[in-house]
């Protein structure tokens, strides 16, 4: 471990993550796992962002919300994936102390607008479904980018915030780290300094960029459930309520993970419960979502297969 002394008075200049496994026998096929779980997540989020992009019918605010959460998807996992892979092939675990905040930085800005955004098409769904008549006044094309501007610019305030307050505690005993990639929990437990500001800072963040938009998603959703009670039509109840599925299902995942691994900031020692956590948070969930958007969605899916097969109608 390199002692020489930083900038902000810590002693360790860099950190040494275990990742998910320390038995060299499973790390070729743990590359190989999360290579390809990579390629997929970025391809099909990527194939979603073209078939929003040129198919008329996903021109609407919902799918352009869809569009910028499958680009958050593609950043968070290359926050997190390409470095592990990289210590996957190699002996070499370290992470200098500078990248490892640069990490906890990108991941806290691309999952904090990942609220706001999730919130903001809760919203959405709220407005078409109960408001249907003031829908295009209120859901205009510069409402939804002043939108998606104010939680880009929210969440870099949180993601900020929390890089500086850390920046400023001293580590100068263990630097490794249980975990495959820098997290506050984690690096809470490696200070030999005070971390009761940056708990209290955590803690409202928490409040308000995760118990905040889950209440006003909960509000939405309750309003929306009830409008759809009053549709006579089962065909009609049917087609409302396939319209939100998708959405709550990656609100549900998301807001699960995410309180399981910030609600344990007095645990002693992590736990690989924590990595298991970090996997379904940062690749599984990203990768799913592509799936979960377009299963049940014949416009999204005949863009999709127009857009895989280079087959366009003629004009």
């Amino acid at each position: 471990m390199d002692l020489g002394a930083l900038g902000n008075g810590s002693v360790v200049t860099e950190f040494v993550l275990l990742g998910l496994t320390e038995t060299p026998a499973l790390q070729p096929i743990l590359f190989a796992v999360f290579l390809l779980a990579y390629v997929i997540t970025v391809g099909g989020n990527f194939s979603i962002l073209a078939a929003i992009l040129v198919e008329p019918k996903l021109h609407t605010p919902m799918y352009f919300f869809l569009g910028n959460l499958s680009l958050l998807d593609v950043g968070c996992i290359t926050v997190t994936v390409p470095a592990m892979l990289k210590h996957l092939m190699s002996n070499d675990r370290s992470i200098p102390y500078r990248s490892c905040l640069s990490q906890l930085f990108f991941f806290h800005l691309l999952a904090g607008v990942d609220c706001f955004l999730l919130t903001v098409m809760a919203y959405d769904r709220y407005l078409a479904i109960c408001q249907p008549l003031t829908y295009n006044t209120r859901m205009g094309w510069g409402i939804q980018r002043v939108m998606v501007g104010m939680s880009c610019v929210f969440s870099f305030s949180n993601a900020l915030t929390q890089t500086v307050a850390l920046s400023t505690l001293k580590f100068c005993g263990p630097n490794v780290i249980n975990h495959f990639y820098c997290d506050l929990p984690q690096l809470f437990q490696l200070s030999c300094s005070s971390i009761q500001l940056n708990e209290q800072l955590l803690f409202v963040a928490a409040a308000f960029m995760g118990v905040a938009p889950l209440v006003l998603i909960t509000v939405s959703y309750a309003h929306v459930v009830a409008a759809v009670l009053r549709i006579r039509s089962a065909e009609g109840r049917k087609k409302a309520f396939s319209t939100c599925s998708s959405h709550l299902t990656v609100v549900g995942i998301f807001y699960g993970t995410g309180v399981f691994s910030y609600m344990r900031l007095g645990s002693v020692e992590a736990s690989d419960k924590d990595k298991g956590i970090g996997v379904l948070n940062t690749v599984i969930s990203p990768m799913l979502n592509p799936v979960i958007y377009s299963l049940r969605n014949p416009d999204v899916q005949g863009a999709l297969r127009r857009v895989l097969t280079g087959r366009w109608p003629s004009k």
